[in-house]
């Protein structure tokens, strides 16, 4: 399993629970267990739908989900015993596979291997907050479970008070993730600013989030631009930072949506997608949103392969 920092705003509230209480925090008014026992909400079997699961996947009775090691709260996080991998992602893929009849299993690793493990089969789904796009669709298939949003986080007490359009992050020191979906963003806004003859961005690149924000704290950069479910949880579990700005992952013309992923055409995507209307159906699905803050992300139909953000010229 790979490492990453957790927020140290995050350490610090886990270091003041007592010895004898499940370790928790709050996030948007929400009590969440950071515990290793998770008591994840759980759903039913449908036989209709499982019996569509491709027998390549069901043959050994567990359905392989890949996250990332990458990740930060709430999305996918380590439990306070510094080795359970939890957060929404997890819970939504049990709640999937519980539909599909089958036991969740996970595997953790680098951002780029989610997808090389994907494309070669070895993963059969992903849950990671991963953004459709015209080009993965080219690859990979997918059913959307969550909208993807984007926020801008400063320091508490900076001056800077909206990041709304490309002019406001002129000569500003930012950052931003390699290789996602808000860096494609952030670079069209450099260039937007270039082509007006305004000064541009000083871009800097953390692999993660916690380096992302001990830059920000000590001054090193001003802003940083990234999903919004972990910034939202920091901003509401630390209270040094605060959220100026939020944008569409998908750009300024189209809805970003977040998905499960798969090869394309392994014939999973269609018993993934029913299995996550049904417990969007059910509930259990909103339940979980809400346990980690994230409710306001809710969509109320799963879709499969919808509109993605769109192909980057050239």
């Amino acid at each position: 399993m790979r490492r990453f920092a957790v927020p140290a705003a995050l350490l610090i509230l886990l270091a003041a629970c007592g010895a004898n209480e499940p370790p928790t925090t709050t996030a948007a008014g929400s009590t969440v267990n950071t515990s290793p026992d998770q008591q994840r909400i759980r759903a039913q079997k449908v036989d209709a739908i499982a019996a569509q699961v491709p027998p390549a996947v069901a043959a050994d009775g567990k359905l392989l989900v890949g996250h990332s090691g990458e990740g930060a709260p709430p999305l996918g996080f380590l439990a306070d015993d510094d080795t359970t991998y939890i957060g929404v992602e997890t819970d939504l893929a049990q709640l999937v596979a519980d539909v599909l009849g089958l036991e969740y299993a996970s595997e953790i690793s680098s951002w780029e291997n989610l997808f090389v493990g994907a494309r070669s089969g070895k993963l059969e789904a992903v849950f990671n907050n991963v953004t459709v796009t015209e080009e993965r669709k080219d690859v990979y298939d997918f059913a959307t479970y969550r909208v993807d949003q984007l926020a801008w986080q400063v320091a508490a007490n900076s001056p800077i008070t909206a990041i709304a359009k490309p002019a406001d992050i002129a000569g500003l020191k930012v950052s931003v993730g390699s290789g996602t979906n808000q860096e494609k963003i952030l670079l069209d806004w450099d260039e937007q600013n270039k082509d007006a003859g305004l000064k541009p961005a000083e871009i800097s690149y953390y692999n993660l989030y916690g380096d992302a924000l001990l830059a920000l704290k000590s001054g090193r950069i001003q802003a940083y631009f990234g999903p919004n479910p972990n910034i939202a949880y920091n901003v509401a579990v630390g209270r040094d930072t605060k959220i100026v700005g939020t944008a569409s992952g998908a750009g300024p013309d189209l809805q970003g949506l977040i998905a499960a992923m798969t090869l394309k055409d392994n014939g999973l995507v269609k018993p993934l997608n029913e299995a996550l209307n049904t417990v969007i159906e059910d509930g259990s699905y909103q339940k979980v949103l809400d346990r980690w803050g994230l409710g306001n992300e809710a969509i109320p139909q799963s879709q499969i392969n919808p509109p993605g953000l769109p192909r980057q010229e050239g």
